[in-house]
């Protein structure tokens, strides 16, 4: 199985391999935007207080985004490390990363649950309640966070399934929770009449399912990490360097709840509700096209990574030109596709003519700099292949907190309409981080296969 894996990425033609690999990874991209959004889909259409709930659960993001990040600080730096361990025969301190993990994941998703219930309603107020809002904001966030502890057990013991190489299997637990969230929204929100407190329901419920699915495979007989009783405790030896790995997607997730905070609480002194309702829907549009072009760069990293450390760099070269051309061809589809329709999207979600009339417009501004995000997303996840995770974080952080949001407040203070000079931040920020971007990217880039190209003429030597 390893020598057809390296034959393929090795040899097979490149076009052919970026279609194999980008496939499930952009179906899996795509389950997990449609599990995230459709909560607000089935709230935003609630008779005669859609607009209203929606935007609740707008001021909810940054905590739900919060929650979704210590998963991946615990999952993603254990899977990384388990993997690591078991490639060097080690089945034992995997096992035991395994262990540490799943209680650690346990023990935050407990604390974070408790932090945020005490906090919960000045926090809200902070993020951009009302008092039209707060109700349904706390509604929602009540019951999400009884449940949070599923949602860390779900995302986070997830990546050990996915890092073992059994990608359908974890795609399958995004999967089940997807479904099941789907047939219980409506029967909650519209058939026992529960509004936004069945739609958080349905979502603890299939976290519930999905964490059940997890756990049962981990300590199934198909699985090679397996969780033992005996490894199920704190050993802060086995997690430290775990945390060291998962701080950087934990800084990259985390960061994006600063982002919705600053959003909100500008608009909602200068737009009120329905503002801080059509970034709502602005925001659930545009993470779904987000995640799809990360998923397209996700499935040319195996490609790029494989044929860089093998010293294959036309390779290299050629994958990261079919990726360049296919992430900016997208990128640029979806902008115009968005500019032209918005009223297309913006009906997925509510159709309360006030609601309806200022998403319209803050849609067309906020996507307005969607066709730079191809090209920072190809040149940030190629980095990223190459082993240039530092710079990639960087990069990550330049667009969100080094310039979107100082933009969020200094934009307002040249611009008359300060709803528009807010949602005006987002393609600034992204046409700039782009630009950045690409061109840190075409100067290190033949710097770095140059790098390389020694290193192996050296070892050849």
């Amino acid at each position: 199985m390893r020598q057809k894996r390296q034959n393929d990425l090795g040899r097979d033609p490149i076009g052919r391999l970026l279609l194999r690999l980008a496939i499930p990874t952009v179906t899996a991209q795509l389950v997990n935007a449609l599990y995230n959004i459709v909560d607000r889909m089935y709230i935003g259409h609630i008779q005669g207080e859609g607009d209203l709930a929606l935007t609740g659960l707008g001021v909810c993001f940054p905590v739900i985004m919060f929650v979704s990040a210590i998963s991946s600080l615990v999952g993603m730096g254990g899977g990384s490390r388990a993997v690591v361990r078991m490639g060097a025969g080690d089945d034992e301190r995997a096992n035991a990363i395994l262990g540490s993990c799943a209680t650690l994941l346990v023990v935050l998703g407990l604390a974070a649950t408790v932090l945020f219930l005490v906090l919960q309603e000045p926090m809200l107020y902070l993020f951009g309640a009302t008092e039209n809002t707060i109700s349904y904001a706390m509604d929602y966030l009540t019951i999400y966070l009884m449940g949070s502890i599923f949602v860390e057990l779900s995302m986070g013991m997830n990546f050990f399934i996915t890092a073992q190489g059994f990608s359908t299997m974890g795609m399958a637990t995004v999967l089940i929770g997807a479904v099941v969230n789907i047939v219980l929204d409506p029967v909650f929100i519209f058939g026992f009449g529960m509004g936004v407190q069945g739609a958080a329901l349905a979502t603890i419920i299939a976290q519930a399912v999905s964490a059940v699915w997890v756990m049962a495979f981990l300590m199934g007989k198909r699985t090679k990490l397996r969780l033992q009783k005996r490894f199920i405790r704190l050993d802060f030896r086995v997690l430290a360097p775990v945390l060291a790995l998962g701080v950087s997607p934990f800084i990259m997730q985390s960061t994006e709840s600063l982002v919705n905070i600053a959003f909100n609480s500008s608009l909602k002194v200068y737009g009120g509700d329905p503002a801080v309702g059509a970034m709502t829907i602005c925001s659930s549009i545009m993470q779904v096209f987000y995640l799809l072009f990360q998923g397209l760069s996700q499935g040319a990293q195996p490609i790029v990574g494989f044929n860089y450390g093998a010293g294959n760099l036309d390779r290299v070269k050629k994958a990261f030109r079919l990726l360049f051309i296919c992430a900016f061809t997208f990128s640029c589809a979806s902008c115009l596709t968005i500019e032209l329709f918005p009223g297309l999207f913006v009906a997925i979600f509510n159709d309360e003519p006030e609601l309806v009339e200022i998403a319209l417009w803050t849609l067309r501004v906020y996507a307005g700099g969607m066709f730079m995000l191809g090209i920072q997303n190809a040149c940030q996840q190629t980095f990223v292949a190459l082993g240039q995770a530092k710079v990639s974080l960087f990069l990550a952080l330049l667009r969100k907190i080094i310039l979107l949001i100082p933009l969020i407040y200094i934009l307002p203070n040249f611009i008359g309409n300060k709803v528009l000079a807010v949602f005006l931040a987002e393609p600034v920020a992204d046409i700039l981080a782009a630009l950045t971007t690409g061109a840190m990217f075409f100067w290190r880039f033949p710097k770095i296969l140059k790098a390389r190209a020694r290193e192996l003429e050296a070892g050849n030597a």
